[in-house]
């Protein structure tokens, strides 16, 4: 499947799958400090919540979705799928993250990264650039390339696949229920 390569694609691709007003709200979002805060702290809340999986990107990039979409109910999210490339290398071809407006917002990086199954490019890089003990990454999508990484999209989930990800995120995080 070919990718994304810019913000107008990504725009179209939401139009798709949520309509036109999405795709708008979506190019014209600015992440200010208020929601910027209220992300970290979503994503914080959650990786305390969550527990270790050998492939966490589906299931808690569809939880933070949902969580950012109750929490920032004017922001536009939407999570992404596509590949991972660092230093313009792919270590994860079916990655997952979240997209608010035009920032990325991964919170499986720093997990995949830090455990002994992840990829080992994956953890050599973040160990390098990042260091111990991050939790959530957070940037524009046209700035990711300085920190070496790369996001590379091929699709916007919809909502039905969105909720079959939360459904799965809810039986982890609430065992037996």
């Amino acid at each position: 499947m070919p990718h994304i390569k810019d913000l107008a694609q990504l725009a179209r691709h939401i139009a798709a799958h949520h309509g036109w007003d999405a795709a708008r709200a979506f190019k014209a979002y600015t992440l200010d400090d208020a929601d910027g805060a209220t992300l970290s702290r979503t994503g914080l809340d959650l990786l305390k919540v969550f527990p270790a999986l050998d492939d966490p990107a589906p299931a808690l990039s569809a939880a933070l979705a949902v969580s950012l979409e109750k929490r920032m109910p004017d922001a536009p999210v939407h999570v992404v799928t596509g590949a991972l490339l660092v230093e313009g290398v792919p270590v994860l071809e079916a990655h997952s993250w979240v997209m608010v407006g035009s920032h990325v917002a991964d919170i499986a990086l720093f997990r995949l990264a830090y455990c002994a199954s992840g990829p080992a490019e994956l953890s050599r890089h973040v160990h390098r650039v990042f260091g111990e003990g991050k939790a959530l990454y957070v940037d524009h999508w046209s700035r990711t390339k300085r920190s070496g990484l790369t996001y590379r999209p091929e699709a916007v989930l919809d909502a039905e696949t969105l909720n079959a990800r939360m459904a799965q995120a809810y039986r982890l995080i609430a065992p037996g229920n």
